[in-house]
């Protein structure tokens, strides 16, 4: 990272790339990584902004890319610094997220081993059966009338095809 750069920011912002150091992040969790890393692309947004809207207009006024590139060096330097520290953030966010993912996973496992939520043992369901009348099924079609329009319509775009 440049120096003379980030000597040149204003505090605020000199400041918010001292919290992407190393040290600064190892405290922060993941939700408070996870604003960090807006703000910071925020400001590296706002950097990317200003140098493209600066040289698109100086563009016209020098005649060409090559020769307005120069001039809008600040705006390009302070975009880089930015970038460099939303990569730091991001990296870090990574590592933290992979922790939480695997801390999660880890929990679910030691539920489901604990007591499965899965399906009821036999003697469950018929102590919770209500007891007094049986419960009767209705008796369905048993998908004789689905199966019956399947071939119905097969039959049709058979014909369809024949016809032709």
């Amino acid at each position: 990272m440049d120096r003379a750069v980030l000597n040149s920011m204003p505090d605020a912002e000199r400041m918010l790339v001292a919290e992407t150091d190393r040290e600064a992040m190892a405290e922060l969790d993941e939700d408070e990584l996870l604003e960090l890393h807006q703000r910071i692309r925020r400001a590296r947004t706002k950097y990317v902004k200003n140098y493209r809207r600066a040289a698109s207009a100086s563009v016209a006024q020098r005649g060409g890319r090559g020769k307005s590139f120069p001039t809008n060096q600040r705006d390009r330097d302070r975009a880089e610094v930015f970038e460099e520290a939303l990569a730091r953030v991001s990296r870090r966010l990574g590592v933290v997220a992979g922790e939480s993912a695997k801390a999660l996973k880890a929990e679910r496992l030691a539920t489901a081993r604990a007591g499965s939520a899965g399906p009821e043992t036999a003697a469950a369901r018929a102590a919770s059966a209500p007891r007094g009348r049986a419960r009767t099924t209705r008796k369905t079609t048993g998908g004789v009338k689905k199966d019956a329009s399947t071939r119905s319509q097969g039959a049709r775009r058979q014909a369809k095809r024949d016809a032709r």
